[in-house]
């Protein structure tokens, strides 16, 4: 069983991703909103949930998890971008990946990222020991209905038993007797604090991903995926229904199951409070595939 710390924890959309999988275990929470504290400790009880990741003394875990804020990167903000005070943050996260040392990495954000702090953030996880990969996952290519497009960064560490890391990387190779082998001198990588041990990370592993959600936005329900079995309708088809009605509706939203907003009372007890925190959060299915592939890399290896 997986050990998951889950940083910028919001309503446990990544815990609940992975632990459908079977073989993920949250350990600790990370979350300063009250409300979503109040959402964790009911579906987690007995797990422990840290309100201040700058204080924070973490758990060890086999896997850090964490959709960092990104209200500094988003388009709709101001975009003071990673020198913001809360997209800023992101390097508790890294923080945490150091101090723990964790075999596995996922880290969640909008794809404005990607112009907006990518190279900052790869460098970081560069010189904290781990490789990393990462790709553009919508929730509309799981059949959710909207389009939230997030990008997802899987970092590996460096697997301990690959040698020495900090073994001289241009030391000459000397082929092994009656081998036949030439010897190789090999070339003189960066220096960014991981040493030239393999990888934990497959290869494609991150192809892996972007194929099933191809597979899924022809297949919106998943054929391998938990949620499947409470879903009924073909979001694609009742999308396209409320498509085609937008105009007699202008102010129904084209995405299904959104209401009108009509300005009063609903009777939906703190809804403001649910609407920020789904808002803030992910579509599991996303960290539950994303799960599977590091177990299968893991069987691999």
């Amino acid at each position: 069983m997986m050990r998951i710390l889950d940083l910028f924890s919001g309503i446990g959309g990544f815990s609940l991703g992975l632990e459908r999988t079977g073989a993920f275990r949250t350990v600790a929470f990370c979350e300063i909103d009250p409300f979503c504290r109040r959402v964790l400790a009911k579906h987690w009880p007995g797990v422990p949930i840290i309100s201040d990741v700058t204080t924070a003394e973490f758990p060890d875990a086999d896997i850090i998890v964490g959709g960092f804020p990104c209200q500094d990167i988003s388009g709709a903000g101001k975009r003071a971008g990673l020198s913001g005070a809360r997209s800023g943050l992101y390097r508790e996260l890294v923080r945490a990946i150091r101090l723990v040392r964790p075999r596995h990495a996922i880290v969640e954000n909008v794809a404005d990222l990607l112009g907006n702090g990518m190279g900052t953030v790869l460098g970081d996880l560069a010189e904290s020991g781990c490789d990393a990969e990462w790709d553009c996952v919508p929730a509309e290519s799981l059949g959710a209905p909207h389009e939230r497009e997030r990008v997802f960064i899987v970092a590996h560490a460096q697997s301990a038993d690959d040698g020495d890391d900090h073994a001289d990387p241009t030391e000459r190779q000397e082929p092994k007797p009656g081998s036949g082998a030439c010897s190789v001198a090999v070339a003189d990588p960066p220096r960014v604090g991981c040493g030239p041990g393999r990888s934990r990370r497959p290869p494609d592993s991150f192809a892996w991903i972007r194929d099933e959600a191809r597979r899924n936005a022809a297949d919106p329900y998943g054929a391998r995926l938990a949620f499947r079995e409470s879903i009924e309708r073909d979001a694609h088809q009742e999308l396209a229904s409320f498509e085609r009605g937008a105009e007699r509706d202008v102010v129904q939203s084209i995405w299904p199951r959104e209401p009108a907003l009509l300005g009063v009372d609903d009777g939906v007890s703190e809804r403001v409070d649910r609407v920020r925190a789904l808002g803030n959060t992910l579509l599991p299915q996303i960290p539950e595939m994303i799960g599977r592939a590091i177990l299968a890399a893991e069987r691999g290896l």
